[in-house]
């Protein structure tokens, strides 16, 4: 009698093990599709308890490319970028503008580091980083904080003119 009730037990198995299988097998899937995608399959970043969201908003595509779109002029852009590799005592090796894309070359130990800040609108600029250790692997680490370094100096950019702007405003107001 055991037997026939571990055999009428078999459909109500399978049924288990199908809800515990499939989860993975469609993410399985699924992952096998997006390879070798980029942009229109981007993994966004969770931000990891930066004061001011520095981190938010970062994207990683599969092939490598960190980036982040800013509410800044590409002008402000670059000078916070430009900042940020300096503070990370990352040596800059070119620094062109083409059209509305302005093209950093660095190094840092044995990483070839390729930025791009692509002006979207006057006040809208996307920051683009790319750390190669060689043809096939990427540094998403170091791309990153360069992104997070350059989010951060173009805060204080903006809060030291906000801060300017007030002092002249009270200054005006003092005179009259």
């Amino acid at each position: 009698m055991e037997v026939l009730g571990s055999i009428a037990m078999i459909p109500v198995r399978i049924a288990n093990l199908r809800r515990r299988v499939a989860p993975v097998v469609t993410a399985a899937a699924f992952a096998l599709m997006l390879q070798g995608c980029a942009d229109p399959f981007s993994l966004a970043m969770l931000e990891i308890g930066a004061g001011t969201g520095a981190s938010a908003g970062i994207n990683h595509t599969l092939g490598g490319i960190t980036y982040k779109t800013f509410t800044a002029p590409a002008d402000d852009v670059h000078a916070a970028t430009l900042k940020a590799l300096t503070a990370m005592d990352i040596p800059v090796d070119g620094d062109t503008l083409d059209d509305k894309t302005r093209t950093i070359k660095a190094h840092a130990a044995d990483r070839d580091i390729g930025i791009k800040i692509e002006a979207l609108t006057p006040r809208t600029t996307r920051l683009r980083v790319v750390a190669s250790e060689d043809v096939v692997f990427k540094d998403s680490a170091t791309s990153t904080e360069i992104i997070i370094q350059s989010a951060q100096a173009l805060d204080d950019l903006q809060a030291e003119r906000a801060r300017h702007a007030a002092r002249k405003v009270a200054s005006r107001a003092h005179t009259h």
